[in-house]
């Protein structure tokens, strides 16, 4: 599983015209599901991306999580980011996992989140979508997990 994280002020997901999700303060996170990647996988990544420390406190430090700073999440589905440009002029998506698995994974991500109590955005799934951030920092991390 793979994750880019951005720290944002504000995002959203526009699908077909209409807004699906958006938040206020809290993190971008643009996820990725590979082959192979289960439950435990998804469980690692929600608790990583709630509790990392990438908010700042009262001197400017990054030593809040996402949860500490009342933010939320907005997640979008990317399969895109399991892409290898290693070889050639067109990426490989041989890593990223079946869309049923994916869709699955994604939605099982998607409630994790709800249980620990934040905001939740989402995009739709396999769709085209627009997504608007204003990135705060700008922060942003790539997790493998």
């Amino acid at each position: 599983m793979r994750a880019v994280i951005q720290r944002v002020s504000e995002a959203s997901v526009t699908v077909e015209g209409t807004i699906t999700g958006q938040i206020g303060l809290g993190i971008l996170v643009y996820l990725g599901v590979g082959h192979g990647d289960t439950e435990r996988n998804a469980d690692a990544m929600v608790d990583k991306i709630t509790t990392l420390r990438i908010f700042p406190d009262e001197a400017g430090k990054m030593n809040r999580s996402v949860q500490e700073a009342g933010g939320g999440l907005l997640v979008v589905s990317q399969f895109t980011l399991l892409g290898d440009c290693r070889k050639g002029r067109r990426p490989s998506f041989d890593a990223a996992a079946p869309p049923s698995e994916a869709k699955r994974l994604y939605a099982y991500f998607l409630e994790r989140v709800r249980a620990c109590g934040l905001p939740v955005g989402e995009g739709v799934f396999q769709a085209h979508m627009d997504v608007r951030s204003l990135n705060d920092g700008p922060v942003t991390f790539v997790l493998e997990l």
